[in-house]
């Protein structure tokens, strides 16, 4: 019985091999074959694949002829089921290509032929795309877009496309004048450096208009007249996204210009050659929304066409086979106002240092002016500095000490110095004898008592400075701002000297321009003002919310900044707010910002701060001002100044004053 069973099961084995050889038609060779296929010409490499009667290497090279216009891209290409029919077998080819912003999506036959035991693909260019014939290659047309607008308070047009004039020499209308010669000439008339330009007209082929500098339309001191006196230069019309002045905000905003070859590089084919796209500020950051997407054609057409071949047939000869329709940008809108943008600009103009005034609406947290000077050297001081505050902070001291239970009218004692573990602190240069002694809070903090504020750090801890700064705003981040921005750094622990110096706004604390503009402005709403910049993020929202915390030249902070909180913890109410303005308006009627009494409108009230710096002796500072008047809440900063009251408290005086 045993041995019968044996025999059977041995019969079965048989069978059931003998049947798996007979299913065995060769597809699984064809699908190995098709899926080798797909792989090449995924990488646009097929010199390793077998081909029936064509070199692999005559293949390739047609291969990336057909395809060289799409360059850089590749497509992803899959092979489907084969299908056999008497030693031959059909393969569906699914390729995708990403062309511009979108995507391109085809299926084509590859036909594979048995050779002996080897499937060999066999070579036709509809291969690669569907209905391609012998000779013809693939090109592209691209159409952009024109740039849209940036756009602040009431839609007013902050970048929008101005009339400029390329000046160069074409080469073309040179006859025979010297290159060499007409372009040092125009050169030393435009102001660019005649070697370079010289050299950049010599390289340049023999039809080439060569651009030596671009001007504004409006403005322009160098005349028609004056250029078409040099051989071969000339001036041609043109427009470019620009804002109202070369200065305007350019921190802020970034620029626009043609695409260089790496930021195209980089782009993974967002861009082409003649593109225009943006660097720095809300330009690069909201490049996508505001560039919108080419409008791109891919064409077959017969290689090596002349024009006269291409002029006599119909569309050129091209065959569009792939269309991808262009969208236009949408503007960007923002809270600036171009006439307050302008008015801090002026003041600035005349500073020497790194400097920055920057207004808010603190009913809405609208940043209306945002301003970097000269000194800055286009950092965007206005939001991104990293400064130690100095006395400003005593707003955050006070709201602190308030929480704690005292009121303005509070006693504080007021030395003319204090002693901290050996460190010696004391009041500024000048302050008055008559608020030295035992003074209330409120005429401590008009004069800005150091040693009142420093002798609270045992009753006021550093976690309490950490959270008072948060409920005013500070500190946090600003997912509503839609910029990179840097709203301050308070650490929640530090003992000593350093506790000590956080009491004046120094130590390890730190402050933009535009933070204390937010803490001023949270003073005069009685409650944190979310900072708002960018109305429409769009697309980009998730980029544009948070902060960012790069420091500035020359800076004092540390690359490592604590991180901000996510939202405040107990906000300031009205009450604490009410306190806090009371002070802050005693800086004006009774301590050392008087000059602002004259503001016509509401009544001004004000903080100064004066925070030292550097290891020079006497050491440099940083000159602050704050300030609210109305709905309007103001920072003036000045990065090497002298007292924020005598440096910086004349500018807000101006700008206040014209503002209105």
């Amino acid at each position: 019985m045993g041995k019968i069973s044996r025999i059977s099961i041995v019969l079965v084995g048989l069978i059931l091999g003998a049947s798996l050889v007979s299913c065995d038609d060769g597809s699984a060779g064809a699908r190995d074959a098709a899926k080798q296929l797909a792989s090449a010409v995924s990488a646009l490499d097929v010199g390793s694949v077998a081909f029936d009667g064509k070199d692999a290497g005559a293949a390739n090279e047609q291969l990336n002829e057909v395809f060289k216009a799409l360059d850089p891209a590749k497509p992803a290409v899959e092979s489907g089921e084969p299908t056999l029919d008497s030693g031959t077998a059909t393969v569906p080819l699914n390729y995708t290509w990403t062309v511009g912003s979108g995507e391109w999506k085809y299926t084509t036959s590859a036909e594979l032929k048995k050779s002996g035991d080897q499937w060999l693909a066999v070579w036709n260019p509809a291969t690669l795309v569907p209905g391609l014939a012998a000779g013809e290659i693939l090109g592209t047309l691209s159409q952009s877009p024109a740039r849209a607008e940036i756009l602040g308070a009431g839609d007013a047009k902050l970048v929008t496309y101005r009339p400029v004039v390329n000046v160069g020499i074409d080469k073309p209308l040179l006859a025979s004048a010297d290159p060499a010669a007409s372009a040092a000439e125009l050169a030393q008339l435009v102001g660019v450096d005649p070697a370079a330009y010289t050299e950049q007209v010599q390289a340049a082929g023999p039809e080439a208009f060569v651009t030596a500098i671009t001007l504004r339309e409006d403005g322009r001191t160098i005349t028609d007249d004056q250029i078409g006196e040099i051989p071969g230069a000339r001036a041609i019309s043109d427009s470019l996204p620009l804002a109202p002045t070369r200065t305007f905000a350019r921190a802020l905003l970034g620029t626009a210009a043609e695409a260089n070859a790496e930021q195209i590089e980089k782009s993974g084919g967002a861009l082409n050659a003649g593109d225009t796209t943006g660097t720095g500020g809300l330009q690069q950051q909201y490049d996508a929304q505001l560039r919108g997407s080419n409008g791109i054609q891919v064409y077959a057409e017969k290689a090596g066409l002349t024009a006269e071949e291409r002029q006599a047939l119909p569309n050129g000869g091209r065959r569009s086979i792939f269309q991808l329709e262009m969208k236009v940008g949408t503007p960007l809108k923002t809270s600036l106002d171009p006439n307050l943008q302008q008015l801090a600009e002026d003041i600035l103009g005349k500073v020497g240092p790194a400097s920055a005034i920057v207004a808010l609406r603190p009913s809405s947290g609208a940043v209306l002016a945002a301003a970097s000077g000269p000194g800055s050297n286009g950092y965007d001081t206005a939001l991104l500095g990293q400064y130690a505050p100095g006395s400003i902070f005593k707003i955050v001291d006070s709201l602190a000490m308030i929480r704690n239970g005292m009121t303005p009218e509070s006693t504080v004692e007021c030395p003319a110095t204090l002693t901290v573990d050996g460190r010696t602190f004391k009041n500024a240069e000048g302050y008055p004898a008559s608020s030295l002694g035992s003074v209330t809070l409120r005429d401590a903090f008009a004069h800005s008592c150091n040693t009142a504020f420093i002798n609270a750090r045992d009753t006021v801890s550093q976690a309490q400075l950490e959270a008072a700064a948060t409920s005013l705003g500070v500190a946090v981040e600003a997912p509503a701002l839609g910029a990179g921005a840097f709203l301050g750094s308070v650490p929640g622990e530090a003992t000593g000297t350093e506790h000590a110096a956080s009491m004046i706004g120094q130590g390890k604390v730190l402050m933009s321009p535009l933070a204390a503009a937010i803490m001023a402005g949270s003073v005069a709403k009685g409650a944190p003002v979310s900072p708002q910049l960018v109305l429409n993020p769009g697309a980009d929202e998730a980029a544009a919310a948070g902060t960012s915390a790069t420091p500035s030249a020359g800076s004092t902070a540390s690359a490592s900044a604590p991180a901000p909180a996510p939202a405040s913890g107990t906000p300031v109410t009205a009450t604490e707010a009410a306190a806090l303005a009371d002070m802050m308006r005693a800086v004006v009627t009774s301590g050392h910002t008087g000059f602002l009494a004259s503001v016509p409108g509401a009544p001004v009230a004000a903080k100064t701060g004066t925070a030292e710096f550097g290891s020079e002796n006497p050491p440099k500072t940083h000159a602050w001002i704050v300030a609210v008047h109305g709905d309007l809440a103001v920072a003036v900063f000045v990065e090497e100044g002298g007292l924020g009251a005598t440096v910086s408290g004349p500018l807000l005086k101006e700008f206040l004053t014209a503002a209105g």
